[in-house]
């Protein structure tokens, strides 16, 4: 028999504030988190601009030692997923550590280590290079520090879809709980590529807004005068759980997953499919995972990168999937506000569309001037909408042809 999946805990990090509160309230006042690059001097830089997080002290979540063999991205999950698991009230020392496990995605894992070895090789040669290089750089090292910090015995492994990551994390994670093939899963994204190669990389393919005067306006989901996404960084972890195992232990539970859909364009590396098709079967996937007609939805937190076609073909999809009540339909890019997060895009906006559907808030997408007659839905504007929301879906997706969309609905018991 299927099993009903439930979100009971969750943690963020994010460019915009650490902590579900933080977050939130950012969200909801339409605050940026996007300002002029300090982690390196970006003067050189065609683009100078992204969303840092502030205020992380690595060791007010975790022991020193521990904190220097990670690398930024793997500490941000360490970190969320600990914040997520208290949030949660699981206490792990009454569970059955092999029936809990951890799926986290990342785009890109460990790039700050990366180029830090990378100079201490060529300026001191190889025998002074890390013999903690490896171990921290590889991408998989946040779902394995987070299972070897907390004694997660069950499954555990790595999504890397790109910049649908997250999604990709989360939605294979519900289909493990269905299955009942574990109790608890910790799930979710992290990404920490602020880094001098990265910037230059992707500015490199003219992927990023330019909007160096200007940052907390430089990221405009559906703005015609949009200009490319804003990177950002950070991490979302939620805790999911069977329902019966939530309910055995007397666990608030936030919201129901209840569908997961993923795809691929199989176009491109970097451009999307240009009829938008291999979205709009992600979310119909994930529709139909759900037993969920399309008149339901009361809410998309779209991928919304600010990129000319990614948005333009998302809103193509979107009307692909529902027809004419696309337009009824509000559709929000938080990342508007936080950038884009890469492979943790999925596990904040998951959270994002979560506490919409338990505040019946629906975050807006600021920066929304000026009209493009290609993007033509309801992108709530500028402001927060008060609105009921009992079935929300995220999409995320990435290049390579991935589009993955979650589908979250109001638990009832």
């Amino acid at each position: 028999m299927t099993k009903r999946v439930v979100i009971t805990g969750m943690g963020v990090i994010s460019p915009v504030g650490i902590g579900l509160d933080k977050f939130w309230n950012a969200l909801i006042t339409g605050i940026s988190g996007i300002d002029r690059i300090t982690k390196f001097d970006p003067l050189d830089y065609k683009v100078q601009i992204a969303g840092e997080v502030n205020n992380f002290t690595p060791t007010d979540y975790l022991d020193k030692k521990a904190a220097r063999r990670m690398d930024r991205f793997t500490q941000f999950a360490v970190a969320a997923s600990g914040m997520a698991i208290q949030d949660a009230k699981l206490d792990l020392d009454q569970e059955k550590k092999d029936r809990i496990g951890a799926i986290i995605g990342s785009g890109i894992g460990g790039l700050e280590t990366l180029g830090v070895q990378i100079q201490v090789l060529l300026e001191r040669g190889p025998g002074r290079v890390s013999p903690l290089f490896i171990p921290m750089m590889i991408g998989n090292m946040a779902a394995g520090q987070v299972a070897i910090t907390y004694s997660l015995q069950g499954p555990n492994s790595t999504t890397v879809t790109a910049c649908a990551s997250g999604n990709n994390a989360i939605g294979d994670s519900f289909k493990l709980l269905q299955r009942g093939e574990v109790d608890v899963m910790i799930t979710g994204g992290t990404e920490a590529a602020i880094t001098p190669v990265s910037i230059a990389g992707f500015s490199a393919m003219k992927a990023l807004s330019t909007c160096n005067q200007a940052p907390q306006k430089a990221s405009k989901p559906f703005d015609a005068r949009r200009d490319g996404f804003v990177m950002g960084e950070g991490a979302g972890m939620l805790v999911l759980e069977t329902l019966e195992h939530a309910q055995t232990r007397g666990a608030s539970i936030y919201a129901e997953i209840v569908g997961y859909g993923s795809t691929c364009d199989a176009y491109h590396i970097t451009a999307p499919d240009p009829v938008g098709a291999g979205a709009a079967r992600a979310m119909q996937i994930a529709l139909d995972d759900a037993g969920l007609k399309p008149a339901a939805v009361d809410y998309i937190n779209a991928h919304g990168t600010s990129t000319l076609l990614n948005d333009q073909l998302e809103t193509m999809a979107i009307k692909k999937v529902f027809g004419a009540r696309a337009y009824q339909i509000p559709v929000s890019s938080t990342k508007s506000m936080t950038g884009h997060l890469l492979g943790a895009a999925g596990g904040i906006e998951a959270v994002a569309s979560i506490l919409a559907i338990v505040n019946n808030i629906i975050p807006p997408t600021i920066n929304y001037e000026v009209p493009d007659p290609e993007c033509d839905l309801d992108y709530v504007p500028n402001q927060a909408r008060n609105q009921v929301v009992k079935v929300a879906i995220s999409n995320n997706l990435g290049f390579g042809g991935h589009n993955v969309t979650l589908a979250f609905q109001e638990y009832q018991g």
